[in-house]
């Protein structure tokens, strides 16, 4: 069995960002210093009430875009306002961790939010107050592998980032020495 070279986020990362925050905070234990936990993919479906194929198209969107094959999300509960019952499919949702979830948050930063119309970067304040991180796209083709005739609809993702920081200040910082694009 050959075993892969580290991505080029986790070699950033243990050659720049872990003395950086060690410095900058004051950990004594390289263990204590914030690191990357889980990224989550999600996209919510409220269409798949009335069409079921929309599952089937954003499911195979998720696995393009992670490389990994997504669970269907069900409602917890019964709302008669938007026509759903307890059980019923609304979303798609993608956990990456480890190797994977280091390739998809590099591509993320280098190549997907570049690619954005006006970027200015991500908004600075999308923090939880536990230093984990929550960015909304309102496409899914600015991912390269998203192929534009192939695509029944346009529909937005949520980008979830758990870290292991105890606030959002940690949170933040090590984001941002990741290469987090964040606004001024």
């Amino acid at each position: 069995m050959t075993t892969l070279a580290p991505s080029r986020l986790q070699e950033r990362y243990r050659q720049e960002v872990l003395p950086k925050l060690r410095e900058e905070f004051g950990y004594d234990n390289a263990m204590a210093v914030p690191r990357l936990q889980k990224v989550t993919l999600n996209i919510g479906l409220g269409e798949a009430i009335e069409n079921a194929r929309a599952l089937e198209a954003a499911a195979a969107d998720l696995s393009v875009i992670s490389g990994q094959k997504p669970v269907i999300t069900r409602a917890r509960r019964s709302i008669a306002g938007f026509k759903v019952r307890e059980g019923m499919p609304i979303g798609a949702m993608v956990t990456l961790r480890g190797r994977r979830m280091h390739d998809f948050l590099d591509k993320l930063m280098n190549a997907v939010l570049p690619r954005i119309r006006d970027f200015r970067g991500v908004p600075k304040d999308a923090f939880d107050g536990r230093g984990n991180y929550s960015l909304g796209l309102r496409e899914q083709l600015i991912f390269p592998e998203i192929e534009y005739d192939k695509i029944d609809k346009v529909r937005g993702l949520q980008v979830v980032i758990v870290t292991t920081a105890q606030n959002d200040e940690e949170g933040r910082r090590l984001l941002a020495l990741l290469g987090m694009p964040f606004s001024r």
